[in-house]
């Protein structure tokens, strides 16, 4: 499906230049007393915010004029009014007639948006008999807690809002699947054409939506909503203002922008936006690097095919389909199974690379002449190792490989023997199960890489390998990044070996993405600087 406007990726002066996108960011509001409001209104403004949703369903009780009085007259910002009743997933369970006074209240006293939800707006209407000051703009909205409709029926929901006497559309659908972003996006395209005078905001709730969020300016959206604080949202999958601006760099989204991602499952933890984010502001690309939490690789590329969609990093466990799923391959990336970097071309099509044998193995080889008090190598300080690979997914394949070109003697262990056996027999090695390792002991000064989830947040407490048998290897390394200093090599440090963190792995094969994905030198010392406090 392609809906996106297509452009090539062109460098610019960020805030020189070139005028900020429209789009506000909107803060949801959610207090016990008016006067809590009043303080959470200041620090939206603080934070960046352009708008505030007053969220008059939080109150724990409500004296309309006096409190909506001093809303408006105490809020430093522009205001949205909201009275969600739960039937709409908000807090009110009391009479309509009250909530309809309260809002036509917020009205006559200055508000300059309130929302009525599309079920109630037609009885809200005659209520109020159309009367409305001339500031206020009535946004009429739609949730849907459950999925994303067709295209068609989000055609149909937007022509029913508009008719039910919308200023401006609003509908918020659920992902069931990444892919339900992009109708979201083809309507609000479409509507920006065909309703040229009725401005949309579209939100996809959950996690697999974000980019919903991010992307509004893009595609034309009125607003989105970025929260005060990260966890307290008034729907799920917001991110924080200071993401949105900060991370996101969201104020420079324009229809021009590219889009680049990381596509994973988990992919919440990675922290790729924020070295390829602040990378591209610096360097004045118009890019913007997203979280994408993607079910089925081919369902997500046959989707997002057009060219605005233009890079994407990999990881665990689409590694192996993303390979297939490329036109063209790297011949190193094609002897390792899999990749982490894949590049959309003008023409539509994928090309794969793998960037994450350089990145472990260099960091890997850094550590062991670390460990050697520098003593220098003609080739590499891996050549006759015994080098024992945990896992033998994506990541397994590219250290396995890396390790062999480096004259290492590679042993891959795994939960399942045939997946190991398989691997161990493309790089000339040897094949264990996990359940063996901890008992695999043939010689000391071994070198250990994990490179599955063993031991990721949340299950931080997770080890593969016991700490008695650490003792055997000379340096451990763990792909893992979050935590930082995952239980494994907290042992390992204890058992006396070197460490290696999947920090430095991380920086590493981040060097030649960004150079693929934007055509300059990667920024090594920055990418260092931005990842030293993780």
């Amino acid at each position: 499906m392609e809906f996106a406007v297509e452009s090539g990726v062109r460098p610019m002066e960020m805030g020189v230049g070139m005028g900020k996108n429209q789009t506000l960011i909107c803060a949801p509001i959610m207090a016990d007393t008016a006067d809590q409001m009043v303080e959470l209104m200041h620090k939206a403004k603080f934070k960046g915010a352009d708008i505030v949703e007053v969220r008059l369903d939080h109150l724990k009780s409500l004296d309309p004029r006096p409190d909506i009085e001093v809303l408006i007259r105490q809020c430093p910002l522009p205001t949205l009014f909201t009275y969600r009743p739960t039937w709409e997933g908000g807090e009110y369970n009391g009479n309509e007639n009250s909530r309809f006074e309260a809002l036509q209240l917020a009205m006559e006293l200055g508000a300059d948006h309130i929302d009525i939800e599309l079920k109630a707006a037609h009885e809200f209407m005659n209520f109020t008999r159309g009367n409305k000051p001339e500031k206020c703009k009535i946004i009429v909205s739609s949730h849907n807690y459950e999925y994303t409709p067709s295209a068609e029926e989000l055609g149909n929901l937007v022509a029913r809002i508009q008719a039910a006497g919308a200023d401006i559309v609003k509908f918020a659908t659920t992902a069931q699947d990444i892919t339900d972003v992009a109708r979201v996006f083809q309507i609000t395209v479409h509507s920006q054409f065909v309703h040229r005078q009725v401005p949309i905001i579209a939100m996809v709730m959950g996690e697999r939506g974000l980019m919903s969020r991010i992307l509004c300016p893009k595609f034309g959206g009125y607003l989105t909503f970025g929260t005060l604080e990260e966890g307290k949202v008034s729907a799920p999958g917001q991110p924080t203002i200071d993401e949105l601006i900060s991370l996101y760099n969201f104020r420079y989204i324009d229809t021009d922008t590219k889009v680049f991602g990381i596509i994973g499952k988990p992919v919440s933890h990675s922290k790729s936006p924020k070295l390829y984010n602040r990378a591209f502001k610096e360097d004045g690309i118009n890019g913007v690097f997203v979280h994408l939490l993607v079910d089925d690789v081919n369902k997500f590329f046959d989707t997002y095919s057009s060219p605005d969609f233009s890079g994407f990093s990999c990881t665990i466990p689409h590694k192996e389909v993303a390979l297939a799923r490329c036109d063209e391959v790297d011949p190193v990336a094609k002897s390792i199974g899999a990749v982490n970097c894949l590049i959309r071309r003008l023409d539509g099509t994928l090309f794969g690379c793998n960037t994450d044998y350089v990145g472990a193995i260099s960091s890997i080889e850094i550590g062991l002449q670390g460990s050697q008090n520098g003593a220098t190598h003609i080739g590499s300080p891996l050549a006759g190792k015994l080098f024992v690979v945990i896992g033998a997914g994506g990541a397994g394949k590219a250290l396995a490989y890396g390790a062999k070109e480096k004259g290492a003697r590679v042993v891959i262990a795994n939960r399942s023997y045939d997946r190991a056996r398989d691997l161990a027999e493309l790089v000339g090695g040897k094949a264990l199960t996990l359940t063996e390792l901890n008992n695999f002991h043939p010689e000391t000064g071994m070198i250990l890489a994990n490179t599955t989830s063993i031991g990721m947040q949340p299950n931080i407490e997770e080890t593969p390998i016991s700490k008695e048998a650490l003792r055997n290897y000379e340096l451990v390394f763990d792909a893992i990044y979050t935590p930082k200093i995952t239980r494994l090599l907290r042992e390992a440090q204890e058992a006396g070996s070197k460490i290696v963190t999947g920090v430095e792995m991380f920086i590493g094969q981040a060097y030649e993405q960004y150079e693929r994905f934007t055509g300059l030198p990667a920024p090594k010392q920055l990418f260092t600087d931005i990842m030293a406090d993780y």
